[in-house]
């Protein structure tokens, strides 16, 4: 069982990060069936702001501006932003990715 809630916590915790995901995806990532990432996510919406959408543009989110915990740049997210302040030109892709997930979310209405 603690097999099972940990990698549900994983999940979630990859969701957060990457804000979106198929279930082919995830069964991928974790080394589980597909069938498993679908009870996982099942059991998972109970408490977390997760939905499912599908088609080809579906798969599995996450609401704008929930995140399983404090978010923290990841080393090459700093290291961009220390070479800005050093003038050296930084990686357009890793600063974009701070944007992404340091941006307000925007409020629909």
């Amino acid at each position: 069982m603690a097999g099972a809630i940990e990698r549900r916590q994983m999940v979630l915790e990859y969701l957060s990060d990457n804000r979106k995901a198929t279930y082919r995806e995830l069964a991928e990532h974790f080394g589980v069936s597909k069938n498993t990432i679908v009870t996982d996510i099942a059991e998972l919406t109970i408490f977390a702001p997760i939905e499912t959408v599908s088609g080809n543009r579906g798969g599995i989110r996450v609401a704008d501006g929930w995140y399983v915990h404090n978010r923290y740049l990841r080393e090459e997210q700093e290291r961009a932003l220390e070479n800005i302040l050093n003038g050296i030109e930084p990686d357009v892709k890793v600063i974009e990715s701070i944007l992404i997930a340091f941006r307000k979310p925007k409020v629909k209405g």
